[in-house]
């Protein structure tokens, strides 16, 4: 069963990204970023739409032209999924952008250009309610601070944020979240830490450019685990050079393994040995393809035999525990019945999704009582 996180999450105001919360007391929302051209909407709305099955909370989308501008319009007509519009050195793209409906800008006020300009856009933004995302990142530092670290670290990191969050202190605004990404760890981890001490904004956490599917995952459940524990994060997105729909699995997988949400199948898995009584890697990689459109919080075990089966599948909602001549299949804790190995994965997805309507019925039974 779900467990209760035993991580206390760092103090924070909250902000609204469309309608999803962020900061405070809301729970950890998962971002991620379309790749394609914006330009070519029907492209990007079918993206969009694989996130948002994925179960993705927010999606961000580039906008460096004035026609990716009046395509974005027509991307946020057409879908539900709140949006963030990613802007950079043009004020005007941002201003066009504020009249489409985005729910959220990020902006690095130090490249947009005057002050006039910036306070164009923060007044825009103050008066349709919509907050900024200020974005800082390792590769992209300016001369100056350069000039005065000599390379990219934290302290320029940190000192970066501070310089843009003068600014929107200066016109009075302080609806925006933060973000300091590197694609080193203990860089983004130790700007992270320092920044934390010293505001109160909602932290957006990100190792930038992480790398592939593979060692992307790695490196960002390192980085991203490490402030998630310690309660620093508000709201995440995994960067990897892959399809964007497995930064929203891997953000959520992190989430899960922290108890920080729940959200799809959490699938206790042992690694295999000799010892097995079915092919656990097979049936394991069948279900979870099989399984990939629930997004209902259920806990699963999925054990090769009777060492370590028997007691995993206590504490789960549904499990299975490799046995001879017969598996056994377990039920709130529960044996339940027989399997064999013949009809395992379609065995245990018919009780899974079962379990999952179950669940929604009793669901829309309290619903229906209050």
């Amino acid at each position: 069963m779900f467990k209760e996180s035993p991580i206390t999450r760092r103090k924070t105001r909250q902000i609204m990204v469309g309608n999803v919360a962020v900061g405070g007391d809301a729970p950890i929302s998962v971002q991620s970023m379309t790749n394609t051209e914006t330009t070519d909407v029907a492209a990007t709305l079918g993206q969009i739409g694989r996130l948002v099955n994925a179960g993705v909370d927010i999606v961000r989308v580039s906008v460096p032209s004035m026609d990716a501008a009046d395509a974005f319009k027509q991307i946020r007509s057409q879908v539900s999924v709140p949006l963030v519009a990613d802007i950079h050195f043009d004020y005007k793209i941002a201003l066009r952008v504020l009249e489409t409906g985005v729910d959220c800008l990020r902006i690095n006020p130090g490249n947009i250009g005057n002050e006039a300009r910036v306070r164009a856009v923060v007044d825009s933004a103050r008066d349709k309610n919509i907050p900024l995302r200020i974005g800082v990142n390792a590769g992209s530092l300016g001369k100056t601070l350069l000039r005065k670290y000599k390379e990219p670290n934290a302290d320029a990191m940190v000192e970066s944020a501070l310089t843009q969050i003068e600014i929107l202190d200066k016109l009075d605004f302080q609806n925006f979240k933060i973000s300091l990404k590197a694609s080193e760890i203990f860089m983004t981890l130790a700007a992270y830490r320092k920044l934390a001490t010293q505001i109160d904004q909602p932290f957006h956490l990100g190792i930038t450019e992480a790398g592939g599917q593979r060692s992307g995952t790695v490196k960002s459940a390192i980085g991203l685990g490490s402030l998630l524990m310690e309660g620093i994060g508000d709201t995440i997105r995994i960067s990897l050079a892959a399809d964007p729909v497995e930064e929203v699995k891997v953000g959520f997988d992190i989430l899960k393994s922290l108890g920080l949400r729940h959200k799809g199948v959490n699938l206790v898995a042992c690694p295999s040995c000799s010892r097995q009584n079915f092919d656990v890697i097979g049936v394991v990689n069948e279900l979870e393809s099989r399984l990939e459109d629930i997004i209902t919080p259920i806990d699963v075990a999925v054990i090769g035999c009777i060492v370590n089966g028997p007691g995993e599948a206590k504490v789960a909602e549904i499990g299975l525990t490799g046995a001879s001549p017969s598996n056994l299949a377990y039920v709130e804790g529960v044996p339940d019945h027989k399997v064999n190995n013949e009809n395992l994965v379609d065995e245990l997805e018919s009780m899974i999704r079962k379990r999952v309507a179950d669940k929604h019925a009793a669901q829309k039974d309290i619903i229906a009582s209050d």
